[in-house]
């Protein structure tokens, strides 16, 4: 897949944009940006590399990884996707949560609801929706070729924080056991913070190391 990141919004969430590189047909992996100024930087990429966005992705709907989603839809009119278990924070509940922590949600309500084993056809290329609840109860990992993105789930050295309201640290546990299930050469693209791969996280994250 062609593969760029974006650091955007005012906790640093790795927006990505990943698109087949034979149709150039493409989607937008967490838009968490709060301004229009971050929004461009993106829609720039996209128009310089004659992509075709087909669908806008949130990994979970916390609001640093949805808060640019209503950008992004009215810029190009594509459904926004995300796991049935995380819905409700795309609407009033998100925005109130979001409220809390000073965040401005501009977004519009799922288009389509995302369960564990479905796929996202972008062109010629696949993605698999894996169900990895722990940071929130509705966290998914999309698993490419060579590839997986994994939100909040995992990240170079840590992981997602287990101590948010609807956290679960069992759920966690058992999420990274699915995860460290992947061939080990699979580049990692997290959330947060710099690209790894499965087999470097299984050797040094200490999260992986004392639960697995």
């Amino acid at each position: 897949m062609i593969t760029k990141m974006f650091m955007v919004g005012k906790l640093l969430t790795n927006c990505y944009v990943a698109a087949c590189p034979k149709t150039l047909q493409a989607i937008i992996i967490d838009p968490g940006f709060d301004s229009r100024r971050e929004a461009e930087e993106i829609f720039n990429f996209i128009k310089e590399n004659s992509l075709t966005p087909r669908f806008i992705v949130n990994t979970h709907g916390h609001p640093d990884h949805i808060c640019g989603n209503g950008i992004v839809k009215e810029k190009f009119g594509i459904p926004i996707l995300i796991h049935e278990n995380d819905a409700q924070m795309l609407e009033e509940p998100g925005r109130k949560f979001a409220a809390k922590f000073g965040f401005n949600v501009i977004t519009l309500p799922a288009d389509a609801l995302l369960h564990d084993g479905n796929t996202i056809k972008v062109g010629e290329t696949t993605l698999k929706v894996m169900h990895t609840p722990g940071h929130s109860p509705g966290s998914i990992c999309l698993i490419g070729d060579k590839e997986v993105f994994t939100g909040d789930t995992l990240f170079a050295g840590s992981i997602g924080r287990v101590d948010l309201p609807q956290s679960s640290e069992s759920d966690m546990k058992h999420s990274l056991k699915k995860l460290a299930n992947l061939p080990g050469y699979f580049t990692v693209y997290p959330g947060h913070g710099p690209t790894t791969t499965i087999e470097e996280e299984k050797q040094t994250n200490p999260f992986l190391l004392n639960w697995l």
